[in-house]
């Protein structure tokens, strides 16, 4: 068997003339003689999963293995030709990577004439690829007012405002029982007004209990948009109780809607398009095929103005020296690797380490460790300049591929995007994510064509097509931009026609719980 007897294809992916190993376009049986390039053949030893790695050559223990063209790991003991390489055989060591802070980077060379979308062009200038009205607790204790309300208007808000796209109830589990000052709070309060002000929203309801420790005062200070109307803020004790909260809500809501249901979209440069990029359920695929072809994506988004946000922090353990590299100044590498740091010490003073990731999904799919994961996620972001790193929730005004420091949890990662003015997210997935994110549409990526057919009605692009050989990375990349700049300008995401995303606001908390 020497190719793939439909797409005359290799069934395994050598990804770089150095790696020692292969992945399996498919399952590959044991004793089956397979090439990974025109004349190098080799028998398979053991059945091995598809997206899974195989030894190309012996490998002694305790060499370092390679994929990508990088160091993955350390073999644990001796592996022969056509081995399963994994879990079983396969670690971190001390990563001792070196840093050639800017040898990388390129400034980007701009189109003559960017792209454009439509979007809602809101007063402070900012662009919305959407039209929301919002519904905001400060604290847990004004969750239920608040999806009270804005439940109230599920059924009759496109019929009676045919301009609004909903009204999303933004609740979570914090806001009080923590600390007045530091950290805790900062991150809360700095993530409710990055959504209290995102351009998505046309406007929003901030609704507190009264007695709360993060009092809705103090959030909502400095928005200019409490000044105009766009912004209003009530509490329930003010409000006389639940039910009076709720009818007072109501009716501000109503006024709300009125004033959204007259925005129109317009033509607007890709400048004004940010998008959050996430990686979520991913499987040996992910660094192969919808990775690198979001990556293609960003660059092109950015030679057109646009900006993305790249995240996940503990996800890019052990493959920051590639984005060091491509930093725009040592200021900005500096700040990405003092991030990293604090991980380091955060996972230890929680009896952790950053090695705990990949999930047990990831490596159903065929990742073995964090280095492996993170040098595929960090292909999310192409191969642009790193021109900024910015705290998590903090809002990004620099254009172009930007960090934001976050936790790998998507949920948690995601809010942080959104909060600091990501009015898209691109989330690829092999084992088969269906997040959605009012009020930023999400857009699913599957790594591979099996899991594409498999949720068809979740997942908006098919970068399997890679792995199968009828589609080129470039290609995809290019689909990929296109698909961004049709779903800013309205086309719905599969999850916003399914009504997901209402419950994946998830604060990042931090300090102590009291």
């Amino acid at each position: 068997m020497t190719t793939d007897s439909m797409t005359g294809v290799q069934p395994l992916l050598q990804l770089h003339p150095s790696d020692h190993v292969g992945v399996a376009r498919a399952e590959l049986a044991a004793g089956t003689a397979t090439f990974f390039s025109t004349s190098d053949k080799i028998i398979v030893a053991e059945k091995i999963p598809a997206g899974h790695k195989v030894a190309l050559r012996v490998i002694d223990k305790g060499e370092a293995v390679r994929k990508y063209g990088q160091i993955i790991g350390v073999a644990t003991q001796a592996i022969q030709v056509g081995e399963h390489v994994h879990v079983h055989n396969l670690d971190i060591d001390s990563l001792g990577l070196a840093h050639t802070v800017g040898t990388g980077y390129v400034p980007t060379a701009r189109v003559e004439s960017p792209a454009t979308f439509q979007g809602y062009v809101r007063s402070d200038g900012r662009v919305g690829t959407r039209n929301y009205v919002g519904v905001i607790s400060s604290v847990n204790c004004s969750a239920t007012v608040t999806k009270v309300i804005a439940d109230s208007f599920s059924v009759t808000v496109r019929s009676a405002y045919p301009g609004v796209d909903g009204v999303v109830a933004i609740t979570h589990g914090s806001g009080c029982g923590m600390s007045g000052t530091g950290e805790g709070i900062d991150v809360l309060r700095r993530t409710l007004r990055g959504y209290a002000s995102h351009p998505n929203f046309a406007a929003v309801l901030v609704i507190g209990l009264g007695c709360e420790v993060n009092q809705i005062g103090s959030l909502v200070e400095g928005l200019s948009d409490a000044q105009s109307g766009r912004v209003v803020a009530i509490t329930i004790q003010q409000a006389g109780g639940t039910r009076e909260a709720v009818a007072q809500g109501q009716q501000i809501v109503h006024e709300m809607l009125d004033m959204a249901n007259r925005a129109r979209r317009s033509t607007v440069p890709a400048q004004h398009l940010t998008v959050g990029l996430q990686c979520g359920g991913s499987d040996g695929y992910s660094g192969i095929s919808a990775n690198p072809a979001l990556g293609v994506a960003v660059d092109l988004l950015v030679r057109h103005g646009g900006t993305a946000i790249l995240s996940e922090t503990p996800e890019i353990y052990g493959a920051e020296h590639l984005l060091t590299a491509r930093a725009a100044n040592p200021a900005v590498a500096e700040r990405l690797l003092d991030r990293l740091r604090w991980w380091e010490d955060y996972a230890g003073r929680n009896g952790g380490d950053l090695n705990n990731n990949p999930s047990p999904g990831n490596k159903a799919g065929g990742i073995t460790t964090i280095l492996e994961k993170s040098l595929g996620a960090v292909a999310k972001g192409g191969g642009s300049g790193l021109m900024d790193v910015v705290g998590y929730a903090e809002s990004v005004h620099t254009n172009g591929l930007v960090f934001m420091d976050t936790p790998g949890y998507d949920p948690v990662s995601a809010t942080g995007q959104v909060a600091g003015g990501a009015n898209l997210i691109c989330f690829t997935t092999g084992r088969g994510s269906t997040y959605g994110c009012k009020p930023t549409p999400s857009l699913k990526l599957a790594t591979n064509t099996a899991m594409f057919e498999r949720m068809s009605l979740d997942m908006d692009f098919n970068a399997g097509q890679i792995v199968d050989g009828t589609l080129t990375v470039a290609e995809a990349g290019e689909r990929i931009f296109q698909l961004m700049l049709a779903t800013a300008s309205g086309q719905q995401s599969l999850s916003e026609q399914h009504g997901l995303g209402d419950n994946e606001f998830v604060p990042w908390q931090l300090g102590a719980v009291m």
